[in-house]
């Protein structure tokens, strides 16, 4: 009785399944990455005794866009197909006779039913169809729970330095081996293969494959803050550093690679700024107009001090002489650095191979002022030769002898408005009179002398004394 029952059903079995099928699979959402196909059968169909398992030869096999399409007969993977349309499934393993000529039709029938008669009347091998979803499976979110080491390096300034960063975003990948992908990650699934079954493995690696891949990036020379803008770069520095674990192995590659935010901490941006900032002054045209800020502004803190603007100003001509390079030695530095020549323009307005201009006001850098005429060309023989002290010592540039400290010995004359030291009853430049009842001040204590003597300040910027009813010239 079992040989005949065993021989019934091997019969059945072979004729239910000589109906050629028609496979398909819906819309594969993002968070499946692989489904089992379904075998269509309408109401009208009258292949509803066939073996789900089995695929007849001259069967069709839908593909949709975004799907790869892969055959499995007994575990093993015999053909893929990505392309979108109608796959035809022609195999010879399981012969129909609406797949070719009748006659060869009915010897594979024969085959076949003696086939399963060998095993007890059931079918002896194992088909299935899989659909491999191969679009990109985005929203795959990470961040940093702990800094990730970052490589800081600016060849313009000599900066090498690393530091501690947190990132975090979002990243997709594509499937680009579906056979690979089924043979080393999801195998014989039953029904479908989501990707929360494998997203924390991913987002471990992610996370751990991202500090080998800044270190590439640093090596580009791109800064720690200019990540998000270089967000490709950095995709394919982790799918070099991934190609081996994601590509090779289970047939993955990152698609596309977003960063919202990259912070350092405090500490390491402020450190970084400090280093740019002492970088910057290695440039003696900088450092020179950093100086004649810093000095404009120790000028009017000294006329605000407290204590009496002439403690200020001791004090800045105190600083000024224990300091190192002067502005004018730095702009030469510049000037001898750019290959310029003189009477060329410097940073700040100055002229290479001159002393700085006198601001307005009366008050001196301490660095030297410049005699002007009124084409603002200074004489050949003031720059050249300086003035010579009654000690004898000649060459001398500032307001002081270099050698007995004595005071510059003031110009006699009068003072016109336009600048120019008259003795006569006339301007020589102009030609405006001399004035008239107008009360002219010199400092008392060391002779010094505004640029316009009606209009002096209200304490001499050489010592420091108050200009009052004593200063007035005789």
């Amino acid at each position: 009785m079992g040989l005949i029952r065993a021989a019934s059903n091997a019969v059945r079995g072979t004729l239910a399944d000589q109906w050629k099928e028609y496979f398909y699979c819906d819309a594969l959402d993002a968070d499946v990455l692989v489904a089992r196909g379904v075998r269509n059968v309408s109401g009208r169909s009258s292949n509803r005794r066939g073996d789900d398992n089995i695929i007849t030869d001259g069967s069709h096999i839908a593909v949709a866009d975004g799907q790869c399409m892969i055959i499995v007969e007994d575990g093993r993977v015999m053909d893929a197909c990505a392309e979108p349309g109608a796959y035809t499934y022609d195999m010879g393993t399981s012969p129909s006779v609406f797949g070719g000529s009748f006659m060869e039709g009915l010897k594979g029938i024969a085959k076949e039913a003696w086939e399963r008669f060998q095993f007890g009347g059931g079918a002896g091998k194992n088909q299935r169809v899989y659909y491999v979803n191969i679009k990109e499976i985005p929203g795959n979110k990470y961040g940093t729970p702990n800094p990730v080491p970052f490589r800081v390096v600016d060849r313009n300034i000599g900066l090498d330095v690393d530091i501690s960063i947190r990132c975090n975003g979002e990243y997709s990948y594509r499937i680009v081996n579906p056979m690979a992908f089924y043979a080393n990650v999801c195998g014989n699934v039953g029904n479908v293969y989501t990707r929360d079954q494998i997203d924390s493995m991913l987002k471990s690696e992610l996370l751990t494959a991202l500090q080998p891949a800044f270190a590439r990036i640093s090596e580009m020379g791109i800064r720690y803050s200019a990540l998000p803008g270089h967000t490709m770069e950095l995709s394919d520095a982790l799918n070099e550093v991934l190609s081996k674990k994601w590509t090779e192995l289970r047939g993955i590659q990152i698609y596309s690679f977003g960063m919202n935010s990259v912070t350092a901490s405090k500490e390491d941006e402020d450190m970084i700024k400090q280093l740019q900032k002492s970088a910057v002054m290695r440039d003696p045209g900088m450092a020179a107009a950093t100086l004649a800020g810093a000095q404009a502004d120790a000028m009017r803190t000294a006329a605000a001090n407290t204590a009496g603007a002439m403690t200020g100003f001791m004090g800045m001509g105190m600083a000024q002489q224990a300091g190192g390079a002067g502005i004018q030695g730095l702009y030469e530095m510049g000037r001898q650095q750019n290959g310029q020549q003189p009477n060329q323009p410097m940073p700040g307005g100055a002229y290479a191979g001159q002393p700085n201009q006198q601001p307005s006001g009366g008050m001196h850098t301490g660095q030297g002022n410049r005699q002007q005429s009124s084409g603002n060309v200074p004489s050949e023989a003031s720059a050249v030769s300086g003035w010579t002290c009654s000690c004898g010592k000649a060459g001398n540039t500032g307001r002081f002898c270099t050698e007995c400290g004595a005071p510059k010995p003031a110009a006699d004359g009068w003072t016109c408005a336009c600048g120019a030291v008259n003795k006569g009853k006339f301007c020589s430049e102009c030609g405006r009179p001399k004035p008239a009842g107008v009360p002219q001040y010199k400092c008392d204590k060391c002779g010094w002398e505004p640029e316009d003597p009606t209009k002096p300040p209200k304490f001499c910027p050489e010592c420091g004394d108050p200009f009052d009813d004593g200063d007035i010239k005789a």
